[in-house]
């Protein structure tokens, strides 16, 4: 049995951190931040649709509903996951 608020939280927690770590690199290795962004698109140049100078604007408010948006699968996740085992 998963507790629903605590996996939401873990997994808010790991996606922070590697949006965190993917805008540093974006801000201090455009290069190095590209190649690694379009290898999850299997090489596809993605990176190119995104703004050429990241703003704090934009890095709080896409960090705000990024959090957000995934504390809420999380916990749907835990809960689905729960209702799902407790159906035996």
């Amino acid at each position: 049995m998963l507790k629903a608020p605590a996996f939401a939280h873990s997994l808010t927690i790991l996606t922070g951190v590697f949006y965190l770590i993917l805008y540093l690199l974006a801000v201090l290795s455009r290069d190095a931040f590209r190649f690694l962004f379009n290898a999850q698109f299997l090489g596809a140049d993605v990176a190119s649709l995104l703004p050429q100078q990241p703003t704090v604007g934009g890095f709080v408010g896409t960090f705000v509903a990024i959090l957000v948006v995934v504390w809420v699968f999380g916990y749907a996740w835990a809960w689905l996951y729960n209702r799902m085992s407790a159906s035996k």
